[in-house]
């Protein structure tokens, strides 16, 4: 069963990264990037989650399509895997979390042209449950590592 996520005590402790990120991260697309941009390069850069902080930042999409991407919440954790796939029109990436107590958790996200976002869900292996979650593409200056 799909449950709303409902951040916990974390949320001010990933409101201080935002804060302390403000140049870093920014409201609103990122010039040049969106619908017109073909590929699984459309995938790069960071993807604010809608309902808190959670950060996704894609450095890179190989030639395969391994992502170099890292999770914010409030630091930086890896990805034990990261892959992007086309197929059909639709860009999807995949996600796999083990560091910090995530346990195996994973997001399965498409890539969404008209919004330019990504769409999908979180299993939270945890507690054994999926949650309906969207990021949205937010404009950085510079490079984040």
């Amino acid at each position: 069963m799909r449950q709303p996520w409902k951040p916990t005590g974390l949320g001010l402790v990933l409101a201080a990264l935002m804060t302390a990120a403000a140049p870093a991260f920014a409201q609103g697309p990122a010039p040049g990037a969106g619908p017109a941009k073909a590929g699984l390069d459309v995938l790069e850069g960071a993807w604010k989650r809608s309902d808190g902080n959670y950060i996704i930042l894609i450095r890179e999409v190989g030639k395969t399509g391994e992502l170099t991407a890292s999770y914010f919440n409030p630091n930086p954790l890896p990805f034990a895997k990261a892959q992007a796939t086309q197929g059909g029109g639709t860009v999807r990436a995949a996600f796999e979390l083990q560091a910090g107590g995530y346990g195996g958790s994973t997001y399965t996200l498409r890539y969404d042209p008209a919004s330019d976002r990504l769409v999908g869900e979180y299993f939270q292996a945890v507690a054994k449950q999926t949650f309906e979650v969207a990021f949205s593409r937010q404009r950085t200056e510079g490079k984040l590592r």
